[in-house]
């Protein structure tokens, strides 16, 4: 079986494939991406793959060696900070609402981001899942928000922040992030906005089970009066914490960034809001970009924007969104970051790209080593990025 980073490749549905467990099973062409290098494993070169029809081949190291050289070409297109299914989809929903996207989105099993997971591991503050419940103010029945609390080693209570998750739901990166706004001494709190959209009422991971396509098509269709409901609920539930000094900021990634933005309209108590590489309200779709400056009238905090330089679809946004938000004498700081792309905060969190081990066949190697030094100079521009907003954001924070 071939994987490009946490992915894995297939083809062909009438075929069988050997998988992690040594099983075999009918699979489809797809695409998964949590990381932003490329590892291969070899799969049983030498051995028998069976075909419907019980014909039987073997697969010969040449035919190996000319599908890797093929398929690292490929990768080149999935390790930017979002997938290209997921920028296909951006024509239609500017803030990575498409369901196209969920490719990349499925939160579960060993192929997520497990270098996130290890560090929320070792953490030493205390974690804790909360169900927050409130009734809609449309009168429907009560609904129940479960979010991912992370608490800070200080003496003195601390101001809170609301994480709002990327596209791909509740993520293990956005439990480890919400862990290091606490280490920065922070009550942070992340709610999965996904809670009760699963098939068996769950969130995120439950969704999950719907298939590839199930978690960016369920955020897409989430109501924003829902969202904004959800997040009133978190932010007026972490306030009140005995650790709570009674301040909230709120923070979004991708998606979550266009979230927060607008979630900034609808409360006028937030402190700040972070934006990183999220859209402003719009009034319409692509190409116009229209901003709605009657949404922004109504935004109270101050907003700071993060954006990476190789982001273009959310670039187009800001040049309109600085005019408007200086004609309406609001606050607005946007800094965008040299060489970084799109979702840096978590390319830059992600493990450094390891080297090929060189195979011996000489265009292959070199093959590999090209993709290697591409990734690696990417990830080093994201880590850089990632650094200095994590820079950036704690001054500002410290200042509120």
């Amino acid at each position: 079986m071939l994987f490009f980073g946490d992915s894995r490749i297939a083809s062909s549905p009438a075929s069988k494939i050997y998988n992690r467990e040594g099983n075999s099973a009918p699979y489809r062409l797809e695409f998964r991406r949590y990381s932003t290098f490329v590892r291969i494993s070899n799969p049983i070169i030498h051995n028998l793959v069976r075909f419907r029809g019980g014909n039987e081949m073997i697969a010969a190291s040449k035919l190996w060696t000319l599908a890797r050289i093929s398929l690292l070409a490929v990768s080149l297109f999935l390790f930017s900070g979002c997938s290209a299914v997921h920028q296909a989809d951006s024509d239609l929903h500017m803030d990575h609402s498409g369901s196209g996207t969920s490719s990349e989105a499925s939160p579960d099993s060993d192929t997520n981001q497990d270098w996130a997971k290890q560090r929320l591991a070792k953490s030493t503050r205390h974690q804790e899942w909360v169900k927050i419940k409130y009734k809609p103010a449309s009168g429907k029945a009560e609904r129940e928000v479960s979010a991912f609390v992370v608490y800070p080693e200080v003496k003195t209570k601390a101001m809170a922040v609301v994480v709002i998750h990327e596209i791909f739901g509740m993520s293990d990166w956005v439990q480890s992030l919400t862990d290091q706004l606490a280490e920065a001494g922070y009550v942070a709190i992340a709610p999965d906005l996904l809670s009760g959209m699963g098939p068996n009422g769950g969130g995120t991971s439950d969704v999950a089970t719907g298939g590839s396509t199930a978690i960016g098509a369920a955020i897409r269709d989430l109501p924003p009066d829902q969202i904004t409901a959800d997040l009133n609920a978190v932010a007026d539930y972490v306030s009140k914490l005995p650790a709570s000094n009674g301040t909230v900021a709120t923070a979004g990634f991708c998606w979550g960034g266009g979230q927060t933005f607008s979630y900034a309209t609808n409360n006028q108590k937030l402190k700040a809001a972070f934006v990183f590489y999220g859209n402003p309200p719009l009034t319409g779709q692509p190409p116009a970009l229209p901003v709605d400056k009657n949404a922004l009238a109504r935004i109270a905090a101050p907003v700071y924007g993060f954006y990476a330089a190789n982001d273009a679809r959310i670039n187009a946004t800001v040049p309109a969104t600085v005019e408007a938000m200086k004609e309406l004498k609001k606050s607005y700081d946007p800094v965008t970051y040299e060489g970084a792309g799109h979702g840096f905060m978590r390319a830059g969190d992600a493990p450094e790209p390891v080297a090929p081990v060189a195979k011996g066949n000489a265009d292959a190697d070199k093959l590999a080593m090209d993709i290697y030094q591409k990734a690696l100079t990417s990830y080093k521009a994201n880590k850089k990025a990632r650094d200095e907003a994590w820079i950036r954001w704690r001054a500002i924070l410290a200042k509120i």
